[in-house]
């Protein structure tokens, strides 16, 4: 058997961890803490009510606590835990279900570090009659973290929302505006990690109108999907609790038109809009490198709004001189798209079965994940993670490509939170781009940058009327397939 390679080790945990929630992505990210921290094993619990994976963690000696977290018990069941013995504790939250907020304030309280891949509320809020669809939006989930930060600025380490995207795709953002900016032949200083102003500068300097991030996911299974059962290469939980909320989207400056069902928000920093759909049910027209040209659905994703709240430029009077327009544009694999076909066509009856394809159930396929820069001098500029089954299955175990983009990315996220253990709560949008990419490239495939000639007025057929803005490619109403 081939020697493993060496892998550095990024910082010393000295304080207990605890996991929330052992899924696919917890799964993933268990080799990569082993990998690259220093910690105290018999410290380290997972709680996941499922116990479907622990002997993994038996055969490590790693403490399993079956167990759901919920609002009555998660401060009588991680204070013990996140507590115990000498130095500073890690919370790592990777479940659904799971208030994250209400965690990290009890985190926080605590002296613990914390990091999630989402706001994630309690069990029930997605699906909850009673909210209406400003209340079930990632803007409103995102506006009670936020509040937080205003409220209790500084302190210890939480990290919101550091997953492949939201989180990498924020990192990717900052690197691909760079590229374009030295490409164009733009005189430029980069902006520091805490000039937010100067970032929203060059972005309107360089003449961006928007982002996508764009993703197509090739990985196919061995196997054919059966009727009735929804199978996706990563939660199919999150999914369609994401989903099934309505259509989100940071809402640029240079927009001149805007669906009839679009609405705006009434609190809170106004950089995004809802469309009062599900956003698994809203297709727009983008680009990877790959297909090029291709549908992605427009499922709402905290980065659709961070970034477009964090590059918005105001003048001396607070009023909005810049924003980039920000959607996810996402292509899952085509048996999760034959899954939400099969969803909706049942008027969103959601299937008796959910399954993660794992990397034993897959044959071949990438995921291409990455962030479209649209509407500058060079037309447009995907940069981003071209990783493939094949090579993850090389460098890590337990996961498929979409996992690991996750998984390293939540390594990225608490090397950087051991390192700034003081930084209060924080978005990917706020930390060291470079150095968060230093930590996750290793697991990313090829990172590599495309400029593209299309549009979405390219190679339309012109066989039937249709409501353009021939003037304008960028615009949302190109862009929206109606």
């Amino acid at each position: 058997m081939a020697k493993e390679a060496k892998h550095p080790v990024h910082a010393k945990i000295t304080g207990p961890i605890v996991m929330i929630g052992f899924g696919s992505i917890g799964k993933g990210t268990l080799p990569l803490i082993e990998r690259h921290f220093q910690y105290d094993k018999s410290r380290f619990t997972v709680i996941d009510p499922n116990p479907r994976d622990k002997a993994l963690l038996d055969e490590r000696g790693i403490k399993f606590v079956q167990e759901a977290v919920t609002r009555k018990n998660y401060v009588d069941l991680l204070k013990p835990l996140l507590t115990e013995g000498e130095g500073q504790g890690f919370c790592v939250n990777l479940s659904v279900d799971t208030g994250s907020l209400d965690l990290m304030k009890l985190c926080r309280e605590l002296g613990v570090l914390y990091i999630d891949t989402v706001v994630e509320p309690w069990l029930g809020f997605y699906f909850d009659e009673s909210l209406s669809n400003a209340d079930r939006t990632n803007y409103a989930l995102r506006e009670t973290v936020r509040k937080e930060k205003r409220k209790n600025p500084g302190g210890t380490t939480a990290v919101s929302c550091c997953g492949a995207n939201p989180g990498m795709v924020s990192w990717f953002v900052k690197q691909a505006l760079v590229n374009v900016a030295r490409d164009t032949g733009l005189e430029f200083e980069e902006p520091t990690q805490d000039d937010r102003e100067g970032w929203a500068k060059l972005m309107k300097k360089v003449g961006v109108k928007g982002i996508h991030i764009a993703e197509r996911d090739t990985q196919r299974a061995k196997n054919p999907k059966p009727l009735n059962v929804f199978w996706n290469t990563w939660s199919v939980e999150g999914f369609l609790s994401e989903g099934m909320q309505p259509a989100e989207l940071g809402w640029g400056t240079h927009e001149t038109w805007r669906p009839k069902n679009a609405k705006d928000h009434e609190k809170g920093h106004q950089a995004a809009i809802y469309l009062e759909q599900p956003g698994a049910n809203t297709r727009v027209r983008t680009w990877c490198p790959t297909p090029g040209p291709q549908y992605g659905f427009l499922v709402t994703h905290n980065e659709s709004i961070s970034i477009a709240d964090y590059f918005t430029h105001r003048n001396k009077h607070d009023e909005v001189t810049f924003r980039p327009t920000c959607h996810y544009a996402y292509h899952p694999c085509n048996d999760a798209v034959l899954s939400l076909h099969e969803l909706f066509g049942a008027a969103g009856k959601f299937q008796p079965e959910h399954h993660v394809l794992d990397e034993n159930e897959l044959i071949d396929g990438i995921d291409e994940l990455g962030v479209l820069l649209y509407g500058h001098d060079k037309n447009a500029y995907w940069y981003g993670s071209q990783l493939s089954l094949e090579e993850t299955r090389r460098i890590a175990p337990y996961q498929n490509a979409t996992g690991l983009q996750v998984t390293s990315a939540v390594l990225a996220g608490m090397v950087w939170a051991l390192e700034n253990p003081e930084a209060g709560i924080v978005e990917a949008d706020e930390m060291d781009y470079k150095r968060c990419l230093e930590v996750q490239s290793p697991y990313l495939g090829p990172v590599k940058g495309y400029y593209t000639d299309w549009t979405p007025l390219t190679d339309r057929p012109g066989l039937f009327p249709e409501d353009l803005d021939e003037k304008d490619p960028w615009q949302f109403r190109n862009i929206l397939v109606r």
